[in-house]
């Protein structure tokens, strides 16, 4: 019988870098709730850490605009990944996605990174917290364990506005309905009239969790939600005898104000310090363009591209995104990120060039 029907699939897999990406699928979730579904042209394998996230490569208004956000689907569906973004009053961003990605759309993404993750932190009985659209982390990994059948005891607990907040309702009540390894519990701060809700009402707090999980201290907690809502979890489970060495929380996202002020505060330092001597400035020289400068103790990479007039794309400026990621060809940094790139990356001589401060001359690919 002959096989010329059959065309030859040439797959690649998924390694942090830019990708670009088509959007295939536009699913509505809640009312202010999107999930949009990525593919790519050539069939690549999307493997991640289920947790991990992406950053956007977007345009806004004639302006570049990075924005990170986690991927919600799991690595089990292998040809396509999917993020899940909530639309937010003002929210220049996720106002753009909602009213302007649709299908078809071709977009660059970088990544995937992040330190929460399942796999890295792995225990037979898990607690998953989570308020509002910070569940999506956390679906990753419950359907991540769901779809591969794993022995895991899950605990689902989520906390929403009102019933019809709930992100995932049907999928979430799905999957408990047909393994006895994952109990689910909904948390909803009030009900509309008409609304029925049988289920917790008000806030999440230790009575519940004793009831939902009584234990809780036994297990690993992943927790992604507001930034209250985190703090709060976090100080219930430290008040009341939990380990935090098996605590992990989601905690990427714009740069605080705090590190915004200090950064201005070291540059206005900067200026008023007395000059340098050369022997304490480091020689920052870009590969490609030729171009070199010296920067003083303290400076980043990225400042130093920046006064030359190149601009690497940057998200987060904490090392986080991954976003900013180029190779060193010689020399050292110290990097201080937050999970922004792999040990693969950095074995290979990849930095971040946000975090990283030169410690001798350096020279980078870019």
């Amino acid at each position: 019988m002959s096989q010329s029907f059959l065309n030859p699939v040439n797959t690649q897999t998924w390694v942090n870098g830019r990708h670009l990406v088509r959007v295939v699928k536009v699913v509505q979730e809640t009312w202010d709730v999107r999930t949009f579904c990525f593919m790519a042209d050539q069939p690549i394998m999307f493997f991640f850490k289920p947790g991990q996230f992406v950053t956007l490569e977007l345009e806004i208004e004639g302006q570049p605009v990075m924005r990170s956000y986690t991927i919600s689907s799991s690595p089990s569906v292998p040809y396509s990944f999917s993020i899940t973004v909530k639309r937010v009053p003002g929210g220049r961003v996720s106002n753009f996605l909602h009213d302007t990605l649709h299908e078809g759309q071709e977009l660059a993404v970088h990544g995937p990174v992040g330190l929460f993750n399942a796999i890295d932190f792995p225990n037979p009985k898990i607690l998953y917290l989570s308020g509002g659209v910070g569940i999506t982390p956390v679906m990753s990994m419950a359907r991540w364990y769901y779809d591969t059948n794993a022995n895991v005891d899950m605990v689902f607990v989520h906390s929403a506005r009102s019933p019809k907040d709930i992100i995932y309702h049907r999928e979430l009540e799905h999957m408990a309905s047909r393994i006895d390894n994952f109990s689910l519990h909904l948390v909803c701060e009030k009900h509309g009239l008409g609304e029925p809700w049988a289920g917790y009402r008000g806030y999440l707090n230790i009575r519940m969790l004793e009831m939902m999980a009584p234990d809780f201290r036994e297990r690993e907690v992943f927790c992604c939600g507001p930034t209250p809502y985190m703090a709060a979890v976090k100080r219930m489970l430290q008040e009341n005898g939990f380990d935090m060495a098996q605590y992990h929380e989601e905690s990427f996202g714009a740069t605080p104000p705090e590190a915004k002020a200090d950064a201005v505060e070291h540059a206005e330092q900067a200026a008023d310090a007395p000059d340098l001597d050369i022997s304490d400035l480091h020689q920052v020289e870009f590969s490609d363009t030729g171009k070199s400068i010296r920067i003083a103790p303290g400076e980043t990479v990225h400042a130093a591209a920046a006064k030359l007039g190149l601009m690497i794309p940057k998200a987060c400026g904490m090392g986080i995104c991954g976003t900013c990621k180029v190779m060193k060809l010689s020399g050292e940094v110290e990097m201080e990120h937050n999970g922004g790139i792999t040990e693969e990356d950095e074995a290979e001589g990849y930095i971040l060039s946000c975090c990283s401060v030169p410690k001798s001359d350096v020279r980078i690919e870019y």
